[in-house]
């Protein structure tokens, strides 16, 4: 093992066992049996390490976004993202709370797992299920979830009740996607939805970027306001 795994090891066995979600630097160096100076070599400060520590927790849970294929049903793969963000949540209490809030720059985990969300919302779009915007519908989900993980691990006691979560996840697809297609909102808002994501996926040849972004807007618009 690398001095830069030992390093990592060590802080997120001490960020593990923290009842404040902490350690200190010199816990990490006596743990990893290395000096201050190379921890700093290695992370330029706490902050930096702290952000690679929740990098380095997330990775498996990452990995097995990234490896999963998708299924025939995106629906159907949304509410297992829900349900595997949640799970790793509760499972990695400390490592969940600094990657959302308890870090000046979000760690890099972040970025990915939105980014990971968003393809999945972008299949429900092509598929005429989406009623909001790709970007909108990951804002809305990423948020809800978050916040109810935050919720279970933060006051355990006030959460007790794994169907809280269902009940949250329900309330919020019922928002996003589109309930039946002979509905005139959602009937529109899903098929403008379902045509941005086909045209982004690939744009015809004889329009310019300048004409294709235009599209775009206003197919953005007429899913956001019909979807209402």
């Amino acid at each position: 093992m690398d001095q830069r795994t030992r390093i990592l090891e060590a802080a997120a066995d001490l960020l593990s066992r923290s009842a404040e979600a902490d350690f200190s630097t010199r816990a990490v160096c006596e743990a990893a049996g290395v000096g201050a100076p190379a921890l700093y070599r290695q992370f330029g400060d706490k902050e930096g390490l702290l952000a690679a520590v929740v990098d380095h927790g997330f990775e498996k849970y990452l990995a097995a976004k990234r490896a999963a294929e998708p299924s025939g049903d995106p629906v159907r793969d949304l509410r297992d993202g829900w349900d595997a963000h949640l799970a790793f949540a509760v499972g990695n209490p400390n490592h969940y709370r600094l990657m959302h809030g308890g870090l000046p720059t979000p760690p890099g985990a972040a970025a990915e797992a939105h980014a990971l969300l968003l393809e999945v919302l972008e299949r429900c779009a092509a598929a005429g299920r989406l009623k909001v915007p790709p970007p909108l519908a990951a804002q809305v989900v990423m948020a809800a979830n978050a916040g109810v993980a935050l919720s279970m691990i933060a006051r355990p006691a006030l959460y007790p009740d794994p169907e809280f979560s269902v009940l949250v996840r329900e309330s919020v697809l019922a928002g996003i996607l589109a309930r039946d297609r002979a509905e005139p909102g959602d009937g529109v808002a899903a098929t403008a939805s379902a045509l941005g994501a086909r045209l982004r996926e690939s744009a015809p040849a004889m329009l310019t970027g300048a004409e294709s972004a235009l599209l775009q807007e206003w197919l953005s618009r007429l899913t956001l306001h019909s979807g209402r």
